[in-house]
Formats: C-alpha cells, structure tokens, sequence
C-alpha cells in the first residue's frame, strides 16, 4: 500500500516521521514523503534541527486517491504550516471524503481540525490541542492512542513521540484492515 506522509518545508518532527515512515516500510508498504514544495524537507528534533529528507510529490500534484492512507506527522511549526495552505488542507480533506484511513500524532491535529474533519470524532493529541479539538465539535481524550470509527474512514491519533510504538501498531493495523 502506498502510504502518504504528509509534511511542511520546514518544521516536522523528526522522530514523529521517521518512526512510522521505518514502520511502513517494515511492513510491507511504501511511504510517500509529500510537502507543499518541491525538493527536501527539513527536520527537527524538537527546536534543533534535524535531517533532510527528500519530496517525492508536492502537494498541489499528489492526489489522495493513488494512496491507501495518510500519516500527518507533529512538530509544532509543520501542522501550523500546513493549516495555512489550501491545497494541504484540501488533500487532507479528501481522505476523508474518499473513506480512507488517517494517522496523526502530536500537534497534527491541527490540521484536521482546518481541514473540518474532527467534528463528532474522539482524538487524542500534544495537551495543548484540546480546547482546539473540542471547539472543533471533537471529544478529546487523554490516551496514549485512540482509533475512531466515526464516518465512513478511521482516524489513528496519538499524544507524543513515548507514543509513537502504540501509534505505529495501531495505524499499521487500521491501514491493513481498511486496505482489504
């Protein structure tokens, strides 16, 4: 299955990608490294900066439905971003839509919550998102990972990168389960 990761120029978190990228490739699928602009992407560990890592499509050209799921890594200043853009916001949107199943860790969220996505579904994310989730007519909970039905695609959502094993078990099976 090819798996989109979806994330800003500047600003992820690196272990928030890397961790769930080596879980998708251990599992059989092919990670997509997906941003708003052409070229590499530049990590961080959590204010210092990290590796590149190189695009495979951008935003603008990727289309939601030559992917079996998305994974929206955190980073204070990656979601933040990519609230702010149109067309990621709108590829976010359409995996919803289309019933295909998303993973989103750490502050990610928001960018479900610009997308109108989070309305009726119970999440987890970073603390500091909660008020945001339940302004957004979401019902936040403080979980190491939550799985939500709601609709007709599943959300995986985790607080933290302690999180990020439980994260990559659950999106993994969640991704397998809605792939068949």
């Amino acid at each position: 299955m090819r798996i989109a990761f979806l994330t800003a120029p500047e600003g992820v978190e690196q272990v928030e990608l890397t961790e769930p990228w080596q879980a998708a490739v251990d599992a059989g699928h092919e990670p997509v490294l997906v941003s708003t602009d052409p070229g590499k992407v530049q990590a961080f560990n959590h204010l210092d900066k990290g590796d590149t890592f190189a695009v495979d499509e951008v935003v603008g050209e990727a289309s939601a439905e030559s992917f079996g799921g998305l994974v929206l890594p955190g980073g204070v200043a990656n979601p933040d971003f990519l609230r702010g853009d149109d067309k990621a916001v709108a590829f976010v949107k359409a995996f919803f839509e289309q019933g295909r199943p998303v993973a989103a860790i750490c502050h990610a969220p928001w960018t479900l919550i610009e997308a109108d996505v989070v309305r009726g579904r119970v999440l987890t994310s970073w603390p500091s998102l909660r008020t945001d989730v339940r302004n957004a007519g979401g019902d936040w909970v403080d979980e190491q990972v939550r799985v939500c039905d709601h609709g007709p695609n599943k959300l995986v959502t985790s607080r933290k990168p302690d999180d990020l094993p439980a994260f990559c078990e659950a999106y993994l099976r969640v991704f397998a389960a809605e792939g068949d």
